[in-house]
């Protein structure tokens, strides 16, 4: 988004590119319902958004009321009372991994507790079939319906839509455009679903499909993502049963595929966003253009011309995104560019059927004050980027919301703009650490807003992303055990790869050097108990490994280890300054340093192979005390420094184990536990190094795939904090 390399909104085309993907494990174990023991408070680490916002939908019949959906962190209802969104989603488990990307959603205008939700994240083969969840009660509760197509909430075209729309003429029907499997019709309220047919959109395995279902009165709209240009792509029922393409469409490259359309009822003109891609990546050229439904005449309306030149020479390439009426005043409405990165995107509003346009990016008083990360290591934050998700209050004219690629800008004023993000937390995690001494209990490592400091769980952190150099997403984070003012941390970066603190990860500076390896491939990292020794590993985002490197200057110069294994993530161990671990995921072999990482011998072999995403960790104020996660293999431990390893047989499958404060009159760390002790995988603790577990998460907090990495804090018994795929970092407390 920002800055280079992958994030975990990567777009996949296919199945060589999933392994590098988060959350594409496979999964062996169901969950069950079992009484979480004993009781714990769930609150999530405040940092607010971080996330793509894909959609945004004010209920049209009740003031206050609106929803949001994510590409990959499910979908939340705002509550005006509070002030903040409410996570609707949160009970889908591990199994359902695949249902936090949401879709599309709609709302019943005339039965205002009636939701709907199309999810499903992947329409790959590797993922599961998408689901369609209804509510009468505002999403409190749900009923689900299994779909047996695919849906691609994370994928390109997640901003286009609404792909899901309650049939106007009667609440019973509902109609899901699908990606490659056509339009489906439900006439049961969302129950059951039926292929409609005789819809003129001819589906395919690699298309878009239907981008958008409006209605505009009585009739229904849905867009076709995958015209040529020259074919219709917008098709019209009158009726519900015989569709037609809508005569006098635009057409061209700027009206390739329509991303949005809004009505309005005064006017009874529909206006249609369009792009040659969907977006939010990968688009040139759009249009906006508007249809009088009642005389069948098309207007071009759009307020800028994509293909300028900026002031600096740039080509200002971008396409149209969102669109929405004012249900207040005729003939006012907004629009957004989006993906237009030379001028940076905007908001335009014409109050006159978009006969002109005023850009509000150029009066915008932007305070991100309550998230700071949004200046992104720079001056000022930017107004937006990938905007496709925009609304306008229909109880407030001034009132409009847009998303961006990781927050919800609203104003109430059209000048004055800041975050309305509160409760809504879509963050990728990918590393935590809890230190033992400071003022932050927290540092984590995100996809696409680099590291946090966490002074505070309640508040985003007031010094933002770490900067100097600021990271799109780290890839690596540690931090001396011994020594705990002393951090690193690796990444993408905007001007360096790799960056040491001195003061527990409140600043930062880049290492004086860098291999050449580090710009496009900069894997985790690892800093020995006292800060002496640096080891650097090296993986390409296409799975590519590289030798590991080491440095004894603190970043300042880097020497090759051929004895490491390629690709590994090296672990140090927490008491002995000369020792350092690492285990060979596609041999199934650990391999031992015992002079401060110079070289590396084997250990222990014969162990559970073939998966990157494997872990060992070491159990901190010990040495050699080590802990294999395997996943549906099992958890394995070592007290001899990786040169035997013992099966536990206290737990069936563990996908990322962390430690935290002893439990009174324990001499060893708790123990936390992604994984199955039994049939179900939650989350776990146990006080006495494994013998025993219960489960400590209940089945309204499951948040999905949580396997990346957990940790307990060495300061507080029973505190434990999970990182999710899209919804940022959970943490729990004993109560």
């Amino acid at each position: 988004m920002l800055v280079s390399g992958p994030s975990r909104r990567t777009v996949l085309a296919g199945t060589a590119a999933a392994a590098a993907l988060t959350a594409v494990p496979a999964f062996q174990a169901s969950a069950q319902a079992v009484p979480a023991t004993p009781s714990y408070r769930w609150r999530q680490v405040v940092i607010g958004g971080t996330g793509f916002v894909s959609g945004v939908l004010f209920h049209p019949s009740v003031r206050g009321l609106a929803y949001a959906r994510t590409d990959i962190g499910g979908a939340y209802r705002w509550d005006d009372r509070s002030a903040r969104w409410i996570p609707l989603n949160d009970d889908l488990g591990w199994d359902d991994w695949n249902l936090l990307g949401v879709e599309a959603m709609a709302v019943d205008p005339a039965h205002p507790d009636r939701v709907y939700l199309a999810l499903g994240t992947y329409t790959q083969s590797w993922a599961g079939n998408g689901a369609v969840l209804r509510s009468e009660d505002r999403g409190a509760t749900w009923a689900r319906t299994d779909l047996s197509v695919k849906l691609g909430g994370n994928e390109d075209g997640r901003g286009t839509g609404e792909r899901l729309l309650v049939d106007p003429r009667d609440s019973d029907t509902l109609w899901l455009g699908t990606r490659h499997d056509g339009l489906l019709k439900s006439m049961d309220r969302g129950v059951t679903w039926g292929a409609v047919s005789g819809f003129p959109g001819t589906p395919s395995g690699s298309g878009q499909g239907v981008t958008l279902l409006v209605a505009a009165g009585r009739t229904l709209y849905a867009g076709w993502g995958d015209s040529d240009g020259t074919t219709p792509n917008l098709f019209r029922t009158s009726d519900g049963t015989t569709w037609e393409a809508v005569p006098g469409q635009p057409s061209g490259t700027g009206a390739k595929v329509p991303i949005r359309a809004s009505y309005d009822c005064h006017t009874r003109e529909l206006y249609v966003t369009y792009a040659d891609a969907p977006g939010p990546n990968g688009q040139t050229d759009g249009s906006v253009h508007k249809l009088a439904t009642g005389k069948g005449t098309w207007t071009d309306v759009t307020p800028a011309k994509p293909g300028g030149t900026t002031s600096d020479g740039s080509s200002d390439t971008f396409g149209y995104g969102g669109v929405s009426v004012d249900a207040r005043r005729p003939g006012t409405l907004v629009v957004s560019t989006n993906d237009r990165w030379a001028a940076g995107d905007t908001v335009y509003r014409s109050t006159n059927g978009g006969r002109t346009w005023t850009s509000l990016k150029d009066s915008a008083v932007l305070d991100v004050s309550e998230t700071p990360f949004l200046t992104f290591g720079a001056d000022k934050p930017k107004f937006g980027w990938w905007i496709q998700a925009l609304a306008v209050d229909p109880y407030d004219s001034k009132h409009i919301v847009h998303g961006t690629g990781a927050t919800l800008y609203g104003t109430r004023d059209l000048k004055h703009w800041a975050p309305q993000i509160r409760g809504l937390e879509e963050t990728a995690v990918r590393h935590l650490i809890s230190p033992p001494t400071g003022q932050a209990h927290l540092l984590s490592g995100l996809g696409d807003v680099g590291v946090m400091y966490h002074e505070r769980l309640t508040a985003s952190p007031s010094r933002g992303m770490a900067s100097n150099p600021a990271f799109g997403s780290a890839t690596g984070l540690a931090q001396a055990a011994a020594k705990p003012s002393y951090v690193v941390r690796t990444g993408f970066g905007d001007h360096g790869n790799g960056a040491f603190s001195n003061d527990g990860g409140r600043t930062w500076a880049p290492f004086a050097a860098q291999p050449a390896l580090a710009k496009d491939a900069p894997g985790p990292i690892a800093v020995n108990t006292d800060g002496s020794v640096l080891l650097w590993t090296f993986v390409h985002w296409d799975g590519t490994k590289h030798p590991a490197q080491r440095s004894t200057d603190n970043g300042a110069g880097w020497s090759e280890v051929p004895t490491f294994p390629k690709g590994a993530t090296p672990v140090a161990d927490p008491a002995d300054p000369k020792r350092f671990y690492a285990y060979d995921t596609d041999t199934g072999t650990v391999y031992a340093s015992t002079d401060g990482g110079l070289s590396f011998t084997a250990g222990a072999t014969g162990l559970p192979s073939g998966d990157p995403q494997f872990e060992l960790v070491a159990a901190p104020g010990r040495v050699g005390d080590l802990w294999l996660s395997a996943k549906w293999n099992g958890l394995y431990r070592s007290t001899d420094g990786g040169a035997t390893f013992t099966k536990l047989t206290s737990c069936r499958a563990s996908y990322t184990l962390g430690f935290g404060k002893a439990a009174e009159g324990a001499d060893y760390p708790a123990l936390y536990l992604v994984g199955s002790t039994e049939s179900i995988t939650a989350v776990h603790r146990s006080d006495d190094e494994a013998k025993t577990w219960v489960r400590i998460n209940d089945d309204r907090h499951q948040w999905g795939w949580i396997g990346e990495t957990i940790s307990g804090d060495p300061r507080v018994y029973g505190r434990v904090y999970i990182a999710t795929n899209g919804r940022g970092i959970q943490y729990g407390d004993a109560v």
